[in-house]
């Protein structure tokens, strides 16, 4: 038999068409474990945002080849927002920054009112400054820097810092706060008109 008989249908022979109607599977897959929703919490339910961006942050100390060498640099620590976090019952406000997609928290300090933002050598869109940061697990101090987009969205983030700073002072000092005072001032005039008073 030749090549050519073996390429060519023979005669009688149906040839099927190339574009058969591809059939529909009609298959159902029941899922071997059944996990159920369960709700998991950030620890920021109890807090506002007062402000946020983006930012990359780096981190200043050694590298794990360099550990007890003295020898430190700064190396990257992740790329997320950082967000001025208020809390609803204490007012107090801390330095929240979760890395984009894993949402590791990378930073995770009280904004103390001692802390000074400097601008970064050679760079005027970006900020160092030093603090008891939590983030590991553990109280250490650290340094950090974010760099922002630009000059102005740093600008922005330095200026917010700088007023949760002032509002963090008044609080630990224990000035009372503005919002809220007009409560406090109706329950003092309301126990005011209360007396106790023996009528026998």
């Amino acid at each position: 038999m030749s090549e050519e008989d073996k390429t060519t249908p023979q005669e009688g022979e149906k040839v099927e068409k190339a574009s058969t109607p591809e059939e529909e599977s009609t298959a159902t897959f029941e899922p071997v474990v059944r996990l159920e929703e369960v709700e998991t919490k950030s620890g920021e339910e109890d807090e506002e945002i007062l402000h946020g961006m983006r930012c990359k942050l780096f981190v200043y100390g050694e590298t794990l080849l360099d550990k007890g060498t003295g020898k430190k640099s700064w190396r990257e620590r992740g790329i997320g927002e950082i967000r001025l976090l208020k809390h609803r019952e204490h007012q107090r406000i801390r330095v929240l920054m979760r890395q984009e997609k894993t949402m590791k928290i990378i930073v995770n300090h009280v904004l103390d009112p001692r802390i000074k933002l400097e601008a970064n050598a050679g760079s005027d869109r970006s900020w160092v400054w030093s603090a008891f940061d939590f983030a590991e697990g553990e109280l250490t101090e650290t340094v950090f820097a974010a760099r922002f987009a630009d000059s102005d969205i740093a600008g922005t983030f330095k200026a917010k810092f700088e007023e949760c700073q002032k509002e963090m002072e008044k609080l630990l000092a224990g000035e009372d706060s503005a919002t809220g005072g007009e409560e406090a001032d109706e329950a003092a005039a309301a126990l005011e008109k209360l007396k106790t008073t023996d009528d026998e």
